[in-house]
């Protein structure tokens, strides 16, 4: 027993350095959700039972099909048999076999409590319910020690279980995990009577395959704004005979910027213009107060490796809303500036922590 369990810790940390050191591996060209999966798992199970738990002890297998709607919650169909024991005191085993199909929920608790959407290594929580069915109990029924409980030919009852998962993304595609559930069945599972559900814990190792994912819109380049020109000046007049009086100098219109941009860059989960970026503020007051004519658009941005698509729209449009209220505080008319957002959904910038910025052009 030592040694299967020397065997999985093994496994499982093995996979575990593996993934620390791929980190986010292909994660930059797909969101973490949603996606489907299929898995496969195997593993030991024991029901508990007044009898050595050791000597009760069987393998399982199981494979599941479901999905992860967002990075946090999840589906799946978990199928799990086929072998299972129980024992009579003082020293009577008998096999059997049983199936069981649940529907279960899953709850990624490093997303739901964590400030990201990804995490190489996850924690699940899984809750289900559904159907048991049991066969093939002839070593009990062929011997003296029948129960008065025990069933002959098949057993279909509910089942109800809660769990836990530990998760290790390997790749795009590959995940490894180690699931333990403790599953609940109807009191005649295993032929005897103890007047509350009995109890079957089942440990298992997996591998699942990830399909299905959305890719990240490739970034939207920003219109590069235009470069700064000055009127050309009227050209000089002929020169006069010398007995001519001078000409009369018309003075000379003021130089005049086409137009403007401004990139306000922000801290992760921050929407206040930091003291650094209040410089560029002050650049759009000065040319906004030089160029009546001009008005302002400040669109607010998120980067799409963090937080939900939800939340980073929120966060884009705070920020866009505080850059044009810094604007209205320094004297520029409301009706010249335009607040728009984009979230998450448009991505300006390459590096992805440049994306968490408000851009003000002027038009």
């Amino acid at each position: 027993m030592q040694m299967k369990k020397f065997l999985v810790l093994a496994f499982f940390a093995s996979v575990s350095l593996f993934t620390v050191h791929a980190q986010r591996s292909g994660q930059t060209d797909y969101k973490p959700a949603p996606y489907m999966f299929v898995g496969v798992q195997g593993g030991a199970q024991t029901t508990i039972a007044n009898y050595d738990q050791l000597k009760l002890l069987t393998p399982t297998a199981s494979v599941s099909f479901g999905a992860f709607f967002t990075p946090t919650v999840g589906a799946r169909l978990h199928v799990n048999g086929m072998w299972d024991k129980g024992g009579i005191e003082p020293d009577f085993e008998y096999k059997y076999k049983y199936a069981t199909a649940d529907v279960d929920l899953l709850l990624n608790l490093c997303t739901l409590f964590g400030k990201k959407d990804y995490y190489p290594l996850n924690v699940y929580l899984i809750g289900g319910v559904g159907l048991n069915y049991a066969w093939d109990n002839d070593e009990l029924m062929g011997s003296s020690f029948k129960t008065d409980v025990a069933w002959k030919d098949h057993q279909l009852s509910h089942n109800a279980r809660v769990g836990l998962m530990f998760g290790a993304n390997i790749s795009k595609h590959w995940s490894a995990n180690l699931e333990v559930n403790m599953n609940f069945i109807d009191d005649r599972f295993n032929s005897l009577s103890n007047d509350k559900d009995d109890r079957m814990l089942t440990a298992q190792v997996g591998l699942a395959y990830k399909f299905g994912f959305k890719k990240i819109s490739a970034p939207t380049t920003i219109p590069t704004p235009k470069p700064v020109v000055a009127e050309s000046a009227p050209a000089a007049a002929p020169a006069a005979a010398a007995a001519a009086p001078a000409p009369k100098k018309e003075p000379q219109p003021a130089v005049r910027q086409v137009d403007i941009q401004k990139e306000i860059f922000f801290a992760l989960r921050e929407t206040t213009v930091s003291d650094g970026e209040r410089s560029k503020i002050e650049d759009l007051v000065k040319f906004l107060k030089e160029n009546p004519d001009k008005t302002i658009v400040v669109t607010g941005y998120a980067d799409s490796e963090t937080g939900n698509s939800r939340i980073n729209m929120t966060y884009a449009q705070q920020r866009a809303e505080n850059v044009a209220r810094a604007l209205k505080e320094s004297g520029i008319d409301a009706a010249r500036i335009i607040v728009d957002a984009k979230g998450d959904s448009v991505q300006p910038f390459g590096e992805n922590d440049k994306n968490r910025v408000v851009i003000a052009i002027s038009k």
